[in-house]
C-alpha cells in the first residue's frame, strides 16, 4: 500500500472544488450519463451487426454486470469520496502503478465517449434540421475515416464481417464533422463556468429526453410488428455474428451505455454529503436506466427490421417506419439533441475530474489540477478535454470509438471489483458507510460478468487497448514516476 499523510480523509481541507450537488443532482447526474447514446445511438449499431431483437438480453447482462459493479462503486465512493473514480480507488488499494494503469484507460474511456455521443449528436441534428428543409452537405457532418460496414466507406464490403470491417479502415469523403465538434466546444464553455450551472443544465436535459423516451416506449409498444421480432435471435452468420454469440458480444459494444455511474463517483469530491448521497445517486440512476434501456430496445427492434438500425438516427428511423408512430419523429430528434448533449456535458465532466485527481498526485502535469479563481472548476484540464474530444469526434467513426470505451469502461469495472475484496481483508475494520451486500459473491460475479464482456470484444479493440496502454507506461516512467506525490488521504479505520 502507498504511504499516507497522517489527517483522514474527512478532516482534510481540500475545498478548491465546491460541494454542491445533493442526491437528486447525482441520480440525475448518473441517469444524464446513461440515457443518451445508449438508446439513442448505439442500440441500433448492435442490433443491426450482432444480436437482431436479442438485443434486449445484451441489454440485460451489460445491467447485471454494472448491478455488481455498481455496488463495489458505492461501498468505494462511500469511503472515499473524492474525485478520481475507480483510478482513486485502485491507487488506495493497489499503489501508485495499478492507480495509474487505471486512470490512463480512464482517459481513454471518457475521451472516447465523449467523442462517440458527440458524433451520434451530429446525426440526429443533421436530421432534424434536413425535416426542417435544411440540407447540411456531407463533407460538413461526418467523419472523414471509416469502417467497411458503412455504405459511405471507401472499403465498403456488404459482405464483410464485423471484424473484418473494423480492420479496414477507409474514408468517406466527408472533410469533418463540424456539428460534433460545435457542441463540444458548447458543453465545455458551460463546464469551465461552474459545476452549479453545470448541473442545472444537465437536470433540464435529463427532463426532457425522459419524456421523449417514455412517450415513444408508451405509444410505440402498442405497434409494434410481431414479425420484426422473429426471429428474435437470428441465425448464427458465423463466428460473433447474431446467434447467442452475438448476443454476448452486442453486451460487451453496448457496456459502453452505461458509462453515466461512473461519473456520478467522479464528481463525489462536489457533493454536499457524498458518503450517503453517491452511493444511492450510483444505484438509483442504475436501476431506472436499465429498465428504460431494455423497454426502449424492444420497441425499437419491433417497429423497425433490426437490418435497417445501423445507422446514426435509430429511434428516429424506427419511429418513421410506421404511420402510427411517424409524427413522433421530429420530437425524437428534439429529445436526442438536448439530451445527447446532456451526456456529453457528464463525459467532459468526469474527464476533467480525473485529470484533476491525477495532477493533484502529480501523475500528470500541474496544470490539468489549476482552479478558475472564480469558477472553482479545473478549467485548463476542461479545456485540454474538450479539444481533445473535438479531435476524436471530428474524424473518427463511431464504430471505433464506442467499442473503445466499452473495453477501457470493463477494465475498470474489474479492478473495482478486486480492489473492494482487497481491502475487505487488509482493511477488515474499516469504516464503510455502505458496505456492498453479499460482497464475496457480488464483486467476483462483477469481475467475471465484466471480463467475459471484455473477451467478447472485438479482438482490434484489444490491439488498441494494448497500444494505449503502452504510450501510458511509457509516459508513467517518463513523467509520473518522478512527479508522484505521497497519497493525500487514507481511509479510516473503526479502531482510529
Amino acid at each position: 500500500m502507498a504511504a499516507a499523510l497522517e489527517q483522514p480523509l474527512d478532516e482534510q481541507h481540500e475545498v478548491d472544488l465546491k460541494p454542491t450537488l445533493g442526491r437528486l443532482h447525482l441520480i440525475a447526474l448518473g441517469i444524464g450519463g446513461i440515457i443518451g447514446a445508449g438508446i439513442f445511438v448505439i442500440t441500433g449499431h448492435a442490433a443491426a451487426s450482432y444480436a437482431g431483437p436479442a438485443v434486449v438480453i445484451s441489454f440485460a447482462i451489460a445491467g447485471l454486470g454494472c448491478l455488481f459493479a455498481g455496488l463495489c462503486y458505492a461501498e468505494f465512493a462511500s469511503m472515499i469520496p473524492v474525485a478520481g473514480s475507480a483510478y482513486t480507488y485502485t491507487r488506495a488499494t493497489m499503489g501508485r502503478f495499478m492507480g495509474w494503469f487505471i486512470g490512463w484507460n480512464l482517459v481513454l474511456e471518457y475521451l472516447a465517449s465523449s467523442a462517440t455521443v458527440a458524433s451520434g449528436w451530429s446525426g440526429y441534428f443533421t436530421d432534424f434540421v434536413r425535416s426542417l428543409g435544411i440540407a447540411l452537405p456531407h463533407a460538413f457532418t461526418s467523419a472523414p475515416l471509416c469502417v467497411a460496414t458503412d455504405p459511405h466507406c471507401s472499403t465498403y464490403s456488404a459482405s464483410a464481417s464485423a471484424l473484418d470491417a473494423m480492420a479496414h479502415i477507409g474514408t468517406t469523403g466527408a472533410w469533418v464533422n463540424l456539428p460534433a465538434i460545435a457542441l463540444v466546444i458548447a458543453i465545455t464553455a458551460i463546464l469551465v463556468g461552474g459545476i452549479h450551472a453545470s448541473a442545472k443544465f444537465n437536470n433540464a436535459m435529463v427532463v426532457i429526453k425522459l419524456t421523449i423516451v417514455l412517450l415513444v416506449i408508451v405509444l410505440g409498444l402498442p405497434h409494434v410488428v410481431p414479425a420484426n421480432h422473429e426471429p428474435f435471435i437470428p441465425a448464427n452468420t458465423g463466428g460473433w455474428n447474431f446467434g447467442w454469440w452475438g448476443v454476448l458480444r452486442a453486451s460487451g459494444v453496448i457496456f459502453f451505455a452505461y458509462l453515466g455511474f461512473d461519473a456520478v463517483s467522479v464528481a463525489a469530491q462536489e457533493a454536499k454529503n457524498p458518503k450517503r448521497d453517491v452511493p444511492i445517486g450510483i444505484l438509483g440512476s442504475l436501476a431506472v436506466c436499465t429498465a428504460l434501456y431494455m423497454l426502449m430496445s424492444y420497441v425499437l427492434t419491433g417497429l423497425a427490421n433490426y437490418k435497417t438500425l445501423n445507422v446514426p438516427h435509430p429511434v428516429s428511423m424506427a419511429a418513421e417506419a410506421l404511420p402510427a408512430t411517424a409524427w413522433l419523429a421530429p420530437y425524437i430528434n428534439v429529445a436526442a439533441i438536448v439530451g445527447l448533449s446532456s451526456v456529453v456535458l457528464v463525459l467532459l465532466l468526469g474527464q476533467s475530474r480525473i485529470f484533476y485527481a491525477m495532477a493533484k498526485d502529480g501523475m500528470i502535469p500541474p496544470l490539468f489540477s489549476a482552479i478558475h479563481p472564480k469558477f472553482k472548476t479545473p478549467w485548463k484540464g476542461s479545456i485540454v478535454t474538450g479539444v481533445v474530444s473535438c479531435i476524436m469526434s471530428g474524424l473518427l467513426p463511431l464504430d471505433v470509438l464506442g467499442e473503445l470505451v466499452s473495453i477501457g469502461t470493463l477494465l475498470a469495472f474489474v479492478i473495482v471489483c478486486l480492489g473492494v475484496l482487497i481491502l475487505r481483508v487488509t482493511k477488515p475494520n474499516a469504516i464503510r458507510p455502505f458496505r456492498t451486500p453479499f460482497v464475496w459473491l457480488v464483486a467476483p460475479a462483477g469481475m467475471v460478468v465484466c471480463g467475459a464482456m471484455m473477451y467478447w470484444l472485438p479482438p482490434d479493440t484489444w490491439a488498441r487497448l494494448g497500444i494505449w496502454t503502452a504510450i501510458g507506461v511509457v509516459i508513467y516512467f517518463g513523467y509520473s514516476i518522478r512527479h508522484a506525490v505521497p497519497v493525500r488521504w487514507h481511509i479510516r479505520e473503526a479502531a482510529e
